[in-house]
């Protein structure tokens, strides 16, 4: 039989292990502080200390306590932290695709409540070269019959997720199958060669498509990256043109439609451009299309998404409306008939 002390001394030890375990579980089934995940996000965005200390105005050392505090709480290391680099561990990682949506719709919700108690506004997620090219010339028009209506105007070729994301509505560019079963049509395009009016006066002539072999061509830098973007291409446009490709003078590659744009505008060669975008500046006879009747469609369009949280608010109404009716005018500048629906 055992004597008492022994029992004694092993319920000492059972009852110790309990209380450094009940005091690990505590330390580490506290809630997260909103701080400690506003500080891991923008670590785990920029993979950088000092550029998340800057975007949160804190100190570089502010930060690293907050992750170091996080990390105690959550009981694991959530970076690697290298010489001049961060990189995320895998539980890193996986925390990451939690708090991204997370703080996206509480910054969601604030916006919307703000929006309620203070002023209209709209926010867009659009491309950068349709941006400059096409909306921002248009905006005054819309500002000017919706004075109370703030615009916000976020530029990126990365689709949003309208359900989480800070924006109203989106516009995209892409085929039918890659867009959702709501999206709007707004319009389409075609590809033309344009050039400045001075280049084509001072330069070799161009009167037929072999001419182009004389001048430098300008096309999209990434056109050949993927099935659609291809369209945008001179081999392409060679190729429905029937003509036998031939190496220009140069060429002359950019990564955005206003950056070609710019370049024809300045003289630099004839660029391969989407009539949507340049309808304006063939209007005002800023740029000549040689060969009109050359024209080459593509398979690609520019659509209105709108997200479900906001379709019904008035001023996203208002915007959309003004959009559909600004689309029409394009249609009717670039000689597309079709229905936007279709």
């Amino acid at each position: 039989m055992k004597s008492r002390y022994a029992i004694d001394s092993i319920n000492a030890s059972i009852i110790k292990l309990p209380v450094m375990q009940q005091s690990q579980i505590h330390l580490r089934s506290r809630r997260i502080s909103a701080g400690q995940l506003r500080a891991f996000e923008a670590v785990a965005r920029h993979l950088n200390f000092r550029a998340a200390s800057e975007e949160l105005a804190l100190t570089q050392s502010a930060v690293s306590r907050q992750i170091q505090g996080l990390e105690e709480e959550v009981g694991v290391s959530l970076f690697l932290r290298h010489t001049r680099a961060v990189e995320l561990t895998g539980a890193g990682a996986q925390l990451l695709r939690v708090v991204l949506p997370s703080l996206e719709r509480i910054d969601s919700a604030v916006r919307q409540i703000r929006q309620s108690a203070g002023r209209k506004s709209v926010a867009i997620s659009t491309w950068a070269s349709f941006a400059s090219m096409w909306l921002i010339p248009r905006l005054e028009a819309f500002q000017r019959g919706h004075p109370d209506i703030d615009i916000r105007i976020d530029a990126t070729d990365i689709p949003v997720d309208l359900d989480t994301a800070d924006v109203d509505l989106a516009l995209r560019y892409s085929v039918p199958a890659n867009v959702p079963k709501h999206a709007q049509r707004l319009f389409g395009e075609k590809l033309t060669p344009v050039i400045s009016p001075w280049l084509l006066k001072s330069g070799p002539p161009l009167q037929k498509p072999q001419d182009l072999a004389q001048f430098a061509l300008v096309e999209a830098g990434d056109a050949h990256h993927s099935q659609y973007m291809e369209w945008l291409s001179w081999p392409r446009w060679f190729d429905a043109q029937r003509i036998a490709r031939f190496e220009p003078k140069r060429w002359l590659y950019f990564n955005y439609a206003h950056q070609i744009a710019q370049a024809a505008l300045t003289g630099q060669g004839v660029a391969l451009s989407r009539t949507p975008l340049i309808a304006e500046s063939l209007a005002s006879g800023d740029l000549v299309e040689p060969f009109p009747q050359l024209r080459m469609a593509s398979p690609l369009a520019c659509w209105l998404i709108v997200g479900p949280r906001n379709a019904a608010r008035p001023e996203v109404l208002a915007f959309c409306n003004w959009l559909k009716d600004q689309a029409a005018q394009t249609r009717k500048a670039i000689g597309e008939v079709t229905d936007p629906q279709q």
